[in-house]
């Protein structure tokens, strides 16, 4: 039986979801309309809706849904297969994103799928027709490069070739921007003086060989800051210390991520990625994320003066706090310092920026290189066509018309199966077993997998999907927060099936460690991959450029209040939104689940007073806490001070938390 259903709130009639249901009978949707689809003590299930004028929005053939996945999954579980599509519905005028979501037809009740041609890759002549109409990240000289290339072992490339290419040297995944090679060097303005000084010194230090760029030039004045007990490994997940918790050795691991292209395309998606995507570096080193931040960057919400192709202030402003609450509540991660800054600089970009801390026991974390013969799984979800492009696109430069071309490049995050990874590596016997992780938040296959081992031999078909259809080049390059590839060795493969199951997540071998230095996948019985690794780690043709630093002036940190006198100053004050309460932002991200929270988002006597820091306990195996780690907005301890001076932290941290307590107002 097909049916169609509408659910609301009891006391809301300005929204609805819409659920049309595809191969279950009566009796079982009588069950499960209030079990799977509504609350009893909340909404109504209803055969027609009793409002007027509505109109309903759904995901576009492809996307993913996850509202629609989770009914699925909820009907398995009762022993029902059936198939359910959603629709939102709304009154009145509600802002959406075509590329994503589209009007549903309302006098229509049919299961529509999407299914693309799936068929092999076309073979790519290189012309500069195709490079103008390609829409590629990289630069000419990396087309032409790679024409030399395919030009000197005789063949064609394939356009998943090329997507492949294109992803792995985007900016996104190789900073190719920050290692530009600086030619000249040239200082101006009344700190010149100063800034040469510091120039020559940077090149007195500076490891000759390689070539003088930014990232060279950031590196190197870090190394000056002697950090103690750094974990040094080339799995690169995120910023690695040695602390001890409770007299044992633990990995303590932090990680920030800005999401802020994605979040001006799609806010809900591209801020819940973000939180998703700052857990998956930590989360691919093998420990636990109990801890975060997020600040924000916008302009003010309350002006009505969208720029052409870009959703309004207040629309990303509002959907993007939802998206990244909605991802981190889900999940169950503490964020308990939540700060929003309004500039009008941040019309032109938005800033979102996630931060959270991780720690695991250090004898569980192994560090070791993949060897012939060792099997690449794929754990977590499955692969959609949301994501595909997110690497390469946001290494691009935007302009009005992005909004209409690069929704589907924002991922759909599931929170729910990231969250049953986190459960299955904090497991130490699963854990040791890993021998190298990475996570498929940029690049998908191409990069998660192909940054593994030098060779690989990769299976495209047994990739898991969402749905059917899936291309090739699809299939190569499709991003998402939840799922990881591991390394392990062949003998552990069925302890990998079993621990998998008993935590929920799906596993598939999809590929194997090669003797050969070669990029290899393939595809209804195809070769459609067949890269050279010494080719494919050039990351290009390193792009080169004049290095100017102008200063002007003095920089004043002072913040100044315009007014004749201090009553206007006074009125002037109260009016900036940067002194408004943002109480109302904050209560709707969990600021205690884990039971490691010390510093609340408000404290002081009555609890009103903004906490300037995001103190918390390591969240330690057994849910014990130890340790107390801290991030500030604004100030931010050396990664040294913290191992030897983390039982002070703890010491001061009790003592504020007892002033509290005593009614003293410690903030202030």
């Amino acid at each position: 039986m097909n049916k169609r259903i509408f659910v609301r709130k009891k006391n809301d009639t300005t929204q609805f979801n819409v659920y049309d249901i595809f191969g279950l009978d009566v009796a079982a949707l009588e069950k499960a309309k209030y079990t799977v689809f509504a609350e009893v003590n909340q909404d109504l299930v209803l055969d027609e809706i009793d409002i007027e004028d509505y109109y309903v929005l759904e995901y576009l053939p492809g996307q993913f849904d996850q509202r629609a996945d989770a009914a699925e999954k909820c009907l398995q579980l009762q022993g029902y297969e059936a198939t359910v599509k959603c629709g939102y519905g709304h009154t009145g005028k509600v802002e959406f994103n075509p590329i994503e979501m589209r009007l549903k037809d309302m006098s229509v009740l049919e299961n529509e799928t999407y299914v693309p041609n799936r068929q092999l890759p076309p073979s790519i002549e290189i012309t500069e027709d195709y490079y103008e109409n390609a829409a590629l990240a990289m630069t000419k000289a990396d087309l032409l490069f790679i024409k030399g290339y395919f030009d000197s072992i005789g063949r064609l490339p394939t356009e998943t070739e090329i997507k492949v290419i294109d992803t792995y040297w985007s900016d996104h995944c190789r900073h190719t921007t920050f290692e530009t090679e600086l030619t000249d060097a040239a200082f101006s303005g009344p700190y010149a003086d100063r800034l040469q000084e510091e120039w020559d010194r940077y090149l007195e230090e500076r490891n000759s060989e390689k070539p003088i760029t930014l990232m060279d030039l950031a590196t190197l004045a870090a190394k000056r800051e002697k950090v103690k007990n750094q974990e040094v490994s080339n799995e690169i997940n995120a910023c690695s210390v040695y602390v001890t918790v409770g007299g044992e050795r633990y990995i303590l691991q932090f990680k920030n991520e800005t999401h802020n292209h994605p979040t001006e395309i799609e806010p809900f998606g591209g801020a819940s990625t973000c939180i998703g995507g700052a857990i998956r570096d930590p989360l691919s080193g093998r420990t636990f994320v109990y801890q975060a931040m997020r600040i924000s960057g916008s302009a003010d919400p309350r002006i009505a003066d969208p720029i052409e192709g870009k959703l309004s202030s207040k629309e990303i402003t509002q959907r993007a706090a939802a998206g990244y609450s909605s991802y981190g509540n889900q999940i169950g991660l503490a964020t308990n310092y939540v700060k929003e800054i309004y500039h009008p600089g941040y019309r032109a970009k938005r800033l979102e920026l996630g931060f959270v801390v991780g720690a695991a026991p250090a004898e569980n974390i192994i560090r070791e290189e993949p060897a012939p013969g060792d099997l690449i799984l794929l754990i977590g979800g499955r692969t959609g066509r949301d994501g595909i492009g997110g690497a390469t696109g946001s290494s691009k430069t935007h302009t009005r018309d992005s909004s209409q071309t690069c929704g589907a490049e924002v991922q759909k995050g599931n929170p729910i199966i990231e969250r049953k990874i986190q459960r299955l590596f904090r497991r130490g016997e699963v854990a040791k077993r890993i021998k190298k992780c990475n996570d498929f938040g940029a690049g998908g296959v191409s990069v998660a997998i192909g940054e593994l081992a030098p060779g690989l031999e990769i299976e495209l078909d047994r990739v898991p999907v969402k749905y059917q259809g899936l291309n090739g080049t699809e299939l190569a390059i499709s991003e998402s927060q939840e799922r990881m590839a591991v390394c392990i060795d062949p003998t552990d493969l069925q302890f990998f099936y079993d621990a998998c199951a008993s935590e929920d997540v799906e596993v598939t071998h999809v590929a194997t460690v090669t003797a050969e230095r070669r990029l290899v996948m393939h595809y209804l019985g195809e070769t459609i991959v067949d890269i050279s690794r010494d080719f494919l780690d050039t990351n290009g043709v390193r792009s080169q450029a004049k290095f100017k630093a102008a200063s002007s002036g003095e920089i004043s940190t002072r913040r100044s209040v315009s007014g004749a006198n201090l009553q206007e100053k006074l009125q002037n004050n109260l009016a900036d939104l940067n002194i408004c309460s943002q109480r109302g932002l904050n209560e709707i991200f969990d600021s205690s689940i884990g039971a490691t929270t010390l510093t609340l988002p408000y404290g002081g006597k009555f609890q009103r007073t903004p906490s300037q820091v995001s103190a918390q306990l390591v969240s330690l195996e057994d849910g014990q806490a130890e340790v107390a780690s801290v991030a500030a907005y604004g100030f931010e301890p050396s990664l040294a001070e913290l191992s030897p001076y983390h039982s002070a932290i703890v010491s001061v941290v009790q003592s504020m938390s007892r002033l509290a307590a005593a009614g003293v107002d410690y903030h202030d």
